[in-house]
């Protein structure tokens, strides 16, 4: 009789174990759950698969929950239900060997319920396990027709490889009579890929065990506490839905008054969870390892050679690889990289600043030392900030060439608050211009200047360079691709070519802030000396430091009139590495620029094109503020202005006034008093015009253009109040090579009742001839008054035709509201009525364009278009929908509803919310 028959009775229970010492019954007992245990579906029905697979495994670190995971779906009677019965085994070998493993296994076979023949024992003081035992109980287990479940818990505890062996020959030749269940921290030593590769391996790891949000909820209501969700989503983003980490928690807000802040606020290294941790994760490593992990705390992430860096050792990626399969609280997030549970890592910083006071710092350095070396700047400078250290924190920066940093990117400011955390100032040269860049990015242009020469002094005069050989002057930079850039290793390294080259690079910031181009260029020809005495990689790295100097001399340029080498320094930025996040904030301060340019030089089209893909790349790119000046906003204002439309121009230039640009430059200074001059001036408020462009702009040299706009708009307030003389002196002898000085001063000529001397200016000057519709519409209406003026009605017409040809693409209104009671009549002539019906007239040739018709019935464009998600956002808006409404309903954050909404006043050029909905049924968007 094998023992394995269906009439119930029970085997003889052995009294002893090989030694002869009795069994350990609760080593068979299935473990109780606590009464506020929460049982998990999701799981319990994935355990489920292990009744249809010869082999299931629970892994998962301490305090997974594992044990209590199993234990509930086999008290659950879910084994018994499916036809099986089920042994369970709490495993502990240490010191005894396989002859006590097996006997146990054997007596918790016997404890069950399934009947064994009375000699398939292990021999008392036997040696060893006889081979033959594991051949019989596989036969008689693949003879049985109700399959034994034998859950193995703590199963990494069994570290023997002929236990692992022979347990894998049983259930390979158990067939259908066993299913086998092992719970551990770590893989056994099975061939698991083989159980994998036939289908018949059930899984449940750490990332499946890890407690969602909503299951932490109902854990927490076990104990006794309610929390918004919000705050069980932050408990559950700390312990990373460890199981024990919650239950520990729970623990001990529910004996403290105040749960919430107790759950919010908890020191883990002050808790239950610290003991835990330390007991069940640390003092079971090595002491070799458990210093290992008390270095590697102060590490996010890490790679075996940066954990040998801050150890001094050289094995650390077979400890790393060991504890991660060991479940050991390291995770492998692959590529050799690794980290550890945030909560582990708080505990071990604790025990690290106990167990060894003032190492702290010394292991960031190492850390900053090693990462800037191999190349991760952003976790070398959190590393070296971390040490406290300024002058080490802005060498690392310094020295990699890496100052453009403070400027660029969407990590600008997460790089200059680094700075703001390392405490005092340091002395170092680094610290100096580290420094100067930040005063110099706050617009402080005394304090950037002040510490820049400082920095200068510490390095030292220029060591003798050779002269660059730039085709087109020193100022217009060798690309960072040119393959003669690299210098020649006969020509040895200049000290501290890094930060001398950074100093380059401010000293042109500064310039630009100062209105100083000839110091903008002289910055320009040391830096293209300086270049080829810096390491090619880190210029190719680096391509934010070419961008953002060659946009400052682009700017420089621009201030003094120089719009032709300007483009082609901007051109530069806005055609080279387009796909770089790093040069995203000077790609769309270049732009902004060129946007203007073509604005000064009368091309609208171009203009509006190049402002609209400034704004685009700040908002591809998320960048926090104005990536530059912010002058792409006050072209979109004057255009505007250009085509009549009073209100949009107002919001834009509100708009402005509300942002805090990354660049606050002369250019940017003037732009915006000068376009709202012309607001006013478009307003009917001359007097209030004069007062927005008399502001004083400091500047080392003034601006020819700035100049000139200023003189125009003041010259036409004047006029507009009968003082043609005043008008006339301020326009004479203003330097104009476009040919838009020549058009308001023929104006004024106009005005005083001298046609034929406004025609011999227009003539002299010959406005257009560079210029684009901004320009040569203007003019051809000034010829167009004079002829009139004169009784030549025919030239008029021809003049006034020209003029709407030439606007109507650009939608260009504003120079005939301008011109005056004189062209209407001739707008409602034929053929003009036709040019002018639609975008001028409203539609009817009889009626001409009216200066006082409200903006909402002339249904100015949206100055971009809205995305499918704004609109999204917009109709909710219309339904009276709160932000916290629409984000609930849109499945996203508040956050991101704020964005849109941001994104939306701006197109629509409004400021509030029934703004925003009013004007979108203007546009017919709702």
């Amino acid at each position: 009789m094998s023992g394995f028959g269906g009439d119930g009775a029970r085997p003889a229970v052995h009294p002893a174990d090989p030694h002869g010492g009795p069994f350990l019954r609760t080593r068979f007992a299935v473990p109780a759950r606590p009464p506020t245990f929460l049982r998990r579906r999701r799981l319990t029905e994935h355990l489920d698969q292990a009744l249809r697979t010869p082999l299931t495994m629970v892994n998962g670190a301490a305090g997974a929950g594992k044990t209590l995971l199993v234990a509930d779906w086999a008290g659950s009677g879910a084994g018994r239900s499916g036809g099986t019965d089920i042994a369970w085994l709490t495993t502990d070998t240490a010191g005894q060997g396989s002859v006590m493993f097996w006997a146990y296994l054997l007596e918790a076979l016997r404890t069950s319920g399934a009947g064994l023949p009375d000699d398939l024992a292990v021999p008392a003081r036997a040696p060893g396990v006889d081979p033959a035992l594991p051949a019989r109980l596989a036969a008689e287990l693949s003879a049985r027709e109700r399959p034994v479940t034998v859950v193995l818990d703590e199963f990494d505890r069994v570290t023997d490889p002929e236990i692992h062996a022979q347990l894998e020959f049983v259930l390979h030749h158990a067939g259908r009579g066993l299913r086998l269940v092992l719970v551990t921290r770590t893989e056994p030593l099975l061939p698991l890929h083989r159980y994998r590769a036939a289908g018949e391996l059930t899984e449940i790891r750490g990332a499946e065990l890890a407690f969602t949000p909503s299951e932490a909820a109902a854990l927490l209501a076990c104990h006794g506490l309610r929390l918004p969700a919000a705050d069980v989503r932050a408990l559950v983003t700390r312990t990373e839905g460890w199981a024990a980490g919650l239950r520990l928690a729970a623990l001990a807000a529910a004996q403290s008054p105040d749960p919430r802040t107790q759950l919010r606020e908890f020191e883990a290294d002050r808790t239950t969870i610290a003991d835990f941790l330390l007991a069940e994760v640390l003092k079971r490593q090595p002491p070799a390892t458990q210093d290992l992990l008390l270095r590697i705390s102060v590490l996010d992430r890490f790679s075996a050679g940066l954990v040998n860096a801050l150890t001094l050792r050289t094995d650390a990626e077979a400890v790393l690889a060991g504890l991660s399969r060991a479940n050991a609280f390291v995770e492998h997030l692959g590529h050799g990289q690794y980290r550890l549970h945030p909560l582990f890592a708080e505990i071990l910083r604790a025990h690290l600043r106990m167990r060894y006071p003032g190492m702290e710092p010394e292991l960031h350095r190492r850390a900053a030392r090693w990462l800037r070396d191999s190349g991760g700047l952003t976790e070398a400078l959190a590393h070296a900030a971390a040490a406290g250290d300024q002058d080490f924190t802005a060498a690392v920066l310094v020295d990699d060439l890496a100052i453009g940093r403070l400027f660029t990117g969407q990590h600008a400011d997460d790089t200059a608050g680094l700075f703001a955390r390392t405490g005092p100032g340091g002395t170092a040269p680094a610290a100096h211009l580290v420094g100067a860049a930040r005063d110099l990015a706050r617009g402080d242009l005394d304090g950037g200047l002040t510490r820049l020469r400082r920095a200068e002094q510490a390095l030292g005069p220029i060591p003798p360079l050779p002269a660059a050989d730039a085709p087109d002057g020193p100022a217009d930079l060798r690309p960072a691709g040119d393959p003669e850039r690299a210098g020649d290793p006969s020509d040895g390294p200049v000290p501290g070519a890094a930060a001398r080259l950074s100093c380059a690079l401010l000293r042109a910031l500064a310039a630009r802030l100062a209105g100083a181009p000839a110091r903008a260029e002289a910055a320009a020809e040391t830096a293209d000396r300086l270049r080829d005495a810096v390491p090619g990689p880190l210029v190719d790295g680096h391509p934010e430091f070419d961008a953002l100097l060659r946009t400052h001399v682009g700017a420089a340029r621009l201030w003094a009139g120089r719009f032709a080498e300007a483009r082609a320094a901007l051109s530069a930025v806005t055609g080279a590495g387009a796909d770089r996040a790093a040069t995203a904030p000077p790609r769309a301060d270049a732009l902004g620029l060129l946007a203007l340019i073509d604005y000064l030089d009368g091309r609208l089209g171009a203009a509006e094109r190049a402002a609209h893909a400034a704004i685009a790349e700040a908002e591809r790119y998320g960048l926090p503020r104005p990536a530059g000046s912010g002058v792409e906003h006050l072209v979109l204002a004057a255009l505007a202005l250009d085509r009549d439309e009073m209100g949009q121009a107002r919001t834009l230039l509100d708009a402005v006034d509300g942002c805090e640009p990354a660049v606050r430059d002369p250019v940017a200074e003037a732009g915006r008093a000068i376009v709202a001059g012309r607001l006013h001036l478009a307003r009917g408020e001359p007097r209030a015009a004069l007062k927005a462009v008399d502001v004083e702009i400091p500047a080392e040299r003034p601006s020819p253009w700035a100049r000139r706009e200023r003189a125009d708009v003041e010259a036409a307030a004047h006029l507009a109040e009968g003082r043609a003389a005043t008008a006339a002196e301020l326009l004479a002898n203003l330097p104009d090579e476009q040919g838009t000085g020549a058009v308001d001063a023929a104006r004024v000529e106009l005005a005083a009742g001298r046609p034929a001397r406004a025609v011999h200016l227009l003539d002299r000057a010959g406005p257009g001839r560079r210029g684009g519709p901004g320009v040569t519409v203007r003019a051809a209406l000034v010829r167009a008054q004079a002829a009139d003026a004169v009784g030549d009605r025919a030239t008029a017409l021809r003049f006034v035709a020209r003029a709407l040809k030439e606007a109507r693409h650009e939608r260009l209104r504003r120079p005939f509201v301008d011109a005056g009671p004189w062209i209407r009549p001739l707008l409602g002539a034929p053929p003009l009525d036709r040019l002018a019906a639609g975008w001028l007239t409203r539609g009817d040739p009889a009626a001409p364009y009216e200066p006082s018709a409200p903006d909402a019935e002339r249904r100015p464009p949206v100055v971009e278009e809205l995305s499918g998600r704004e609109r999204d956002v917009l109709r909710r808006l219309a339904l009276m929908m709160s932000t916290q409404e629409i984000a609930a309903d849109l499945y996203v954050s508040v956050n991101t509803v704020k964005t849109h909404l941001k994104s939306v006043y701006r197109k629509l050029a409004v400021n509030r919310r029934g703004e925003a909905v009013r004007r979108a049924r203007e546009l017919g968007l709702l």
